[in-house]
């Protein structure tokens, strides 16, 4: 299954930033459209469903209100709640609510209070096969319905659901491969320009980097490891695991790695350094000159286990200040708790998540050539930016309602102005071509979506 998803920018007119690749997808009968962030660091699929708390709409600068679906299985003909005496609800040790006989559940997520509480149901995702004929899908999937959400949920985070695509046996992937729909196996591409795909059933291809997965953790995850970083050509050897999260906008790390990359960065760049500022999520900022329209990064590599090397194509984030002025920060945070490689560092990327041979693949892609996979799957076309670009003012807020080497210098454009706005057969792989439109949304502070 192929889905086209976009990456969104959140951001104000200061410096705080969010981003995360949404997607829409379409659920239930009638069918209803939902736009979903995609998160590899956790499981359940949710969408808004008779909400007492969750964001209901977008608001434009010029007032106009965009509403968003929302989720009932009252109103979905396919959609029914999960019983309590269902084995999934027994199993999963869940939660029964007595007064509707429904097998609740509530998620809780890294970022402070953020959180999601509601009904498990039952209902159909609607897909279409990757082949000439384009014969529609309907997949059998448990989702939550999410009564209330609470957090960076209400900011605008996962604004119209989340697309849980963890290990856990609830999640899309999961559900897909276990009804014989797809392999279980799927690739997320990034995109340089934030155009992306996820491809259901695809196991990657012999010439992409692959490192396995750490299987002995208390939660299943993309968890792999690090053996080594080279910040131009320092190269220090490390050992440390990460989780491979598309849900988290950045990079975090724990010293001594986040250390050896950031004093590293730091002693091999030219500007001067932008002082410490509190609305900054990321401590290694730089000020440019107002005719400085390029400048030089050492290449920053990571060595997987198994020894296949992840170079980081877009470890950066470029932000526009007054009077055209602009700054970078090398957008690695550091951690007070588990690594996380963040979606930033997979730009660049089709990021394999091979559930089969527990592995993590990678390759270098655009996410738009029309290229034809080893295992059927297709590849679409996406126009690679050809520098770094501030990013402009968003447009959309939303409103809640209550209740990867290189080996030289990375030579990085900025504009002289900003942009105005800105095992199942491989032959017969579940696709679902839904073009997204793209939110900028505006945001007050960064949000990690894994739990």
């Amino acid at each position: 299954m192929v889905l086209f998803c976009f990456k969104s920018h959140l951001f104000n007119f200061i410096l705080k930033v969010r981003i995360l690749y949404y997607a829409n997808v379409s659920v239930g009968t009638p069918e209803l459209w939902f736009l979903v962030a995609l998160d590899t660091g956790s499981d359940l699929f949710w969408l808004p469903c008779d909400c007492t708390s969750c964001v209901r709409d977008l608001v434009t600068r010029s007032g106009q209100r965009i509403d968003f679906n929302m989720y009932s299985p009252d109103t979905s003909s396919t959609g029914m709640t999960v019983p309590c005496n269902s084995t999934m609800c027994d199993a999963r040790r869940r939660a029964c609510s007595a007064s509707r006989n429904a097998c609740a559940y509530e998620v809780s997520y890294l970022s402070s209070n953020t959180s999601s509480t509601g009904l498990l149901v039952e209902d159909v995702l609607h897909l279409a096969t990757d082949d000439s004929q384009q014969k529609v899908v309907d997949a059998p999937i448990t989702l939550g319905c999410g009564i209330v959400q609470t957090g960076g949920f209400l900011d605008g985070a996962a604004p119209n659901g989340l697309f849980g695509l963890g290990m856990d046996t609830i999640s899309v992937p999961s559900t897909l491969a276990s009804k014989g729909l797809a392999a279980n196996s799927f690739s997320m591409c990034f995109g340089n320009d934030g155009i992306g795909r996820i491809v259901f059933g695809d196991k990657g291809s012999t010439d992409q980097g692959e490192t396995p997965f750490n299987l002995h953790q208390l939660h299943p995850a993309y968890n792999i490891s690090i053996t080594q970083i080279a910040v131009g050509e320092n190269i220090t050897d490390v050992d440390f695991t990460a989780i491979f999260d598309s849900g988290t906008s950045f990079t975090y790390v724990n010293d001594p790695a986040y250390s050896i990359i950031t004093e590293n960065f730091n002693s091999r760049v030219q500007q001067p350094r932008y002082p410490s500022d509190s609305q900054i999520p990321f401590e290694f900022c730089y000020n440019l000159s107002p005719n400085e329209t390029r400048f030089d990064i050492p290449p920053l590599n990571l060595t997987m286990k198994g020894g296949d090397p992840f170079s980081i194509t877009d470890p950066l984030e470029l932000f526009s200040l007054s009077n055209n002025r602009y700054i970078y920060c090398l957008a690695v945070i550091k951690s007070g708790d588990v690594n996380i490689i963040g979606e930033n560092f997979m730009t660049g990327y089709r990021v394999v998540f091979n559930r089969e041979n527990m592995t993590l693949g990678w390759k270098p892609s655009n996410c738009y050539d029309d290229v034809q996979t080893e295992n059927g799957s297709n590849t679409l076309p996406v126009n690679q930016r050809n520098g770094t670009q501030a990013p402009s003012p968003s447009t959309l807020v939303p409103e809640a309602t209550s209740g990867k080497g290189r080996t030289s210098p990375v030579a990085t454009s900025i504009p002289t102005q900003s942009p105005p706005g800105s095992n199942a057969p491989d032959s017969n792989s579940i696709s679902c071509k839904i073009l997204v439109l793209l939110f900028c949304l505006l945001s007050h502070y960064l949000i990690i979506l894994s739990y």
